[in-house]
């Protein structure tokens, strides 16, 4: 009966059978379609080869892991920052040995640009991995002939030497093309060294600034000795460009006589030699800085409007040795508590908060830089920590508390700064507090030439115009991970009045 009614259907209306026919078998192949990609979806979804290998797959905050699963566009475009710090100091730290066998850094689908030998541009897209990294997640691509293992580079980036790892963060830089020939362009080498007893402190800064290279730029050796409750004393040498040496792809910097080199073993040797200022007294400085393995700040790099600002810390926790002399008379040091950082940008109107402490057995480095524009001085500060095995929490408090009780007299002015400090954080579970009880403070006058730590050829025209350092002790209490966290110990601190 069925099969007649449609024999007289299709008879009597020919046209709006075909019609209904034709819209029933779309349908009928639409629907195919969306189970066939339901299904892929889901073979996607189980197999973990399909989206890097391994158990667990590490992206971005905010990718949508569907999209890329698809091949969307969103998938396409985006990068891990500080990569090799994250494979290093996180994923594959000794921290998550028990829980972590192996860890394959991957770049799939990445937008590249090959230039031809005419000049033409062709988009690419492009693949990277370390191959035995992605082996040992079980992620390796049959091979069709020849080889697939490391290479040298390969081996430089998931387990540099520590030379390698110096040179890979330490090195200089040019300026980029919005600071060509901006006099206020500078980048320094800056280490402190702190005698065991705490009574005597140095701070020492090779600095190039000036508009580099092909402007008036120079660089200087400065170098300013202080004893608590005592005088502070400085002493400089400045060579024009032909005398400084520096390198793009290397930690060693030249000024003249004075040197930094990284031996091979990735301790930092100094040789530095100046005048003091206003007198005729010289100093010799012949120390060597090992750095802890492990502590280290990989760096950051900022840019808002005029203002561009790079900052490293190679040596967050580290040992000075060595000798440093005033006309012959020698202070030993011995395995004496050290800091190496490495600044460098244009500080036209810059201000920041910086610290860098020992607490038991963490260390801590904090800061902010405040550029001319208040509206980004409002920004938190950031409190970086790590322990033993390397990195271990990061904070965010949104201020410092300073209690302004002690006064210093500068160029005939009196002006007031810090005697304590306090700032306090809560992450989630995790909770810090930072004491700082100031012990010794000096402030320079920026308005002078060659203040330590970055002045240039040229004023800065700072708000705040006088620069505060400071040395004293930290304390510091709290919970990372659920567990009680405290310590105290000796550190500097910088600050502007």
């Amino acid at each position: 009966m069925i099969g007649l009614l449609a024999l007289r259907n299709l008879v009597l209306r020919p046209w709006r059978s075909v019609f209904l026919l034709f819209g029933y078998s779309l349908g009928v192949a639409v629907m195919i379609v969306l189970l066939s990609i339901g299904e892929a979806l889901l073979a996607q979804a189980r197999d973990e080869r399909l989206v890097g290998g391994g158990e667990i797959t590490v992206l971005p905050e905010g990718i949508d892991v569907e999209v890329m699963k698809t091949g969307g566009l969103g998938g396409l475009f985006f990068s891990i920052d500080h990569a090799r710090f994250i494979y290093q100091q996180l994923l594959a730290a000794p921290r998550l040995s028990r829980a972590v066998a192996a860890v394959a850094p991957q770049i799939e689908g990445k937008l590249l640009y090959a230039r031809t030998s005419d000049g033409r541009e062709i988009p690419i897209l492009a693949s990277g991995e370390i191959p035995s990294r992605t082996t040992a997640v079980g992620a390796r691509s049959p091979l069709a002939a020849g080889e697939w293992r490391d290479d040298s580079l390969d081996r430089v980036w998931r387990d540099p030497s520590p030379a390698e790892l110096r040179h890979a963060i330490d090195h200089f830089h040019l300026p980029p093309a919005d600071a060509r020939g901006d006099p206020t362009w500078a980048e320094w080498h800056y280490f402190n060294v702190l005698s065991s007893d705490r009574s005597k402190w140095v701070f020492i800064s090779f600095i190039v600034g000036g508009a580099v290279p092909n402007g008036q730029w120079g660089g200087q050796l400065l170098v300013s000795t202080h004893e608590h409750g005592g005088a502070s004393r400085r002493f400089v040498a400045t060579v024009p460009a032909s005398g400084v040496r520096f390198s793009t792809s290397r930690a060693d910097v030249a000024i003249g006589n004075s040197n930094v080199s990284v031996l091979a073993d990735g301790r930092y040797a100094i040789r530095a030699r100046g005048k003091e200022e206003g007198g005729t007294s010289t100093i010799d400085v012949n120390l060597v800085v090992a750095p802890a393995p492990g502590a280290y700040f990989p760096g950051a790099a900022l840019s808002s409007g005029e203002m561009i600002s790079g900052y490293v810390v190679p040596g967050l926790r580290a040992d000075a040795t060595g000798s440093i002399c005033i006309d012959g008379h020698c202070d030993e040091y011995q395995r004496a508590q050290s800091y190496h950082d490495h600044n460098w940008g244009v500080w036209r109107g810059v201000t920041w908060e910086w610290g860098a402490a020992r607490a038991g057995s963490y260390t801590l480095l904090y800061g902010r830089v405040q550029p001319a524009d208040s509206t980004a001085a409002s920004q938190p500060l950031f409190v970086y920590v790590v322990d033993s095995l390397g990195f271990r929490a990061l904070f965010r408090p949104r201020e410092i508390r300073y209690e302004d009780t002690r006064t210093l007299r500068v160029g005939g002015e009196t002006i007031r700064v810090p005697r304590r400090g306090t700032m306090v954080d809560v992450r989630g579970d995790d909770t810090l507090r930072v004491d700082l009880q100031i012990e010794d403070a000096t402030a320079t006058d920026t308005r002078r030439a060659a203040v330590e730590r970055g002045e240039t050829l040229a004023g800065r025209n700072l708000a705040k115009r006088y620069f505060v350092q400071m040395k004293g002790m930290m304390r510091i209490a709290g919970r990372l991970s659920g567990k009680p966290i405290s310590g105290d110990g000796a550190g500097f601190f910088e600050t502007y009045r």
